[in-house]
């Protein structure tokens, strides 16, 4: 297959690698160094026991145009990020392109095809102007939930992290040929691709951990066990997943494990800094809206209130518009 990898850091560079070994035909959309490194010797990935392995036949490119059609996009930067890849990105769209959305959060397209009172909404907090949804047409659109971490330690090097799940699901919850095709080949690349019939509750099975503990480490700097342990964290992101799971129940979401439980798988991974705390400490732009300000819009949508979710999203996004403003960073340093 004819694949596009949309965003080539960590996931994008770890799924280009393992799909290019596999002998799949890929291209990585990049730029600055990461395109140059790319475009000279593909990719370098060091998985989770140290192993190397050189994708050489991964190409790079910094103009769509020059990638052409292809049979699956694989959209990958953060949410935030997608509006600025479009409407570029047409030139990577055939007659059938498929296009994963593997963006953390609420995805813009959560109420097409989802039966029910709120069927047809549209989410400002995600795709505030419509950009999104005009240029990339919802029957292109399979849901996915990403779940390894990985990082990109160099420009054309990966490091996976942990973990090789990459959850697939058509928004409508069919099993259709083509996710199915899509699954078989991202599992002859080595990635545990499971098919769901509800994908929107997958999402919130991530996005409901995500919701509050990517915030609060971002505001106190703290790692996921930390925030576990100490009590007074722990009961502020049980309130704030305690509200999202009443908003979830509204749209129909089912919640396959207890709120405690999620809690402890969270705990269990130690002392492992949130994507947002690692944002905030490089000087990045943050994923708060698709994270946290979708949920309070669906908050309002099903009249739930939301008080714990609307004071941390306060604080986060005065955080960010500061860290912004300054042009900054902020980080914790051990005194000298």
């Amino acid at each position: 297959m004819k694949i596009a990898i949309v965003g080539a850091g960590a996931i994008g560079g770890y799924l280009g690698a393992r799909l290019a070994l596999a002998g799949e035909e890929v291209i990585c959309i990049a730029r600055g160094p990461n395109l140059a490194a790319i475009q000279a010797n593909g990719l370098k990935l060091i998985e989770e026991d140290g192993s190397e392995h050189h994708a050489s036949s991964v190409r790079g490119a910094k103009n769509m145009a020059d990638a052409g059609p292809q049979d699956v996009v694989l959209l990958t930067l953060k949410a935030h990020q997608v509006k600025d890849v479009l409407p570029d990105m047409r030139a990577l769209f055939g007659p059938d392109t498929i296009v994963v959305t593997m963006q953390n959060g609420v995805p813009w397209w959560y109420f097409h095809q989802l039966s029910g009172p709120y069927e047809g909404r549209t989410l400002d907090s995600v795709d505030p102007d419509g950009i999104v949804a005009a240029n990339i047409e919802v029957e292109r659109v399979i849901g996915s939930v990403v779940y390894p971490a990985s990082e990109l330690i160099a420009p054309g090097i990966i490091k996976v992290i942990e973990g090789n799940r990459f959850t697939l699901g058509e928004i409508d919850g069919s099993k259709s040929p083509r996710l199915e095709k899509l699954a078989q080949t991202l599992i002859r690349a080595g990635f545990k691709a499971p098919i769901s019939t509800d994908i929107r509750s997958e999402i919130w099975l991530k996005l409901w951990g995500n919701l509050s503990f990517n915030p609060i480490s971002a505001l106190t700097h703290a790692t996921l066990v930390d925030i576990c342990q100490y009590p007074l964290t722990r009961e502020l992101a049980a309130r704030m997943m305690g509200e999202a799971q009443v908003i979830g129940e509204k749209l129909g979401v089912k919640f396959k494990v207890s709120l405690d439980k999620r809690i402890a798988g969270a705990e269990a991974i130690g002392k492992h800094k949130t994507s947002m705390l690692q944002d905030v400490e490089a000087g990045r732009p943050i994923e708060l809206e698709a994270l946290v300000g979708s949920v309070r819009e669906l908050g309002r949508i099903t009249e739930t209130p939301t008080p714990c979710i609307d004071a941390v999203y306060a604080c986060a996004s005065l955080l960010a518009r500061t860290l912004q403003e300054a042009n900054g960073r902020l980080s914790i340093a051990a005194r000298g």
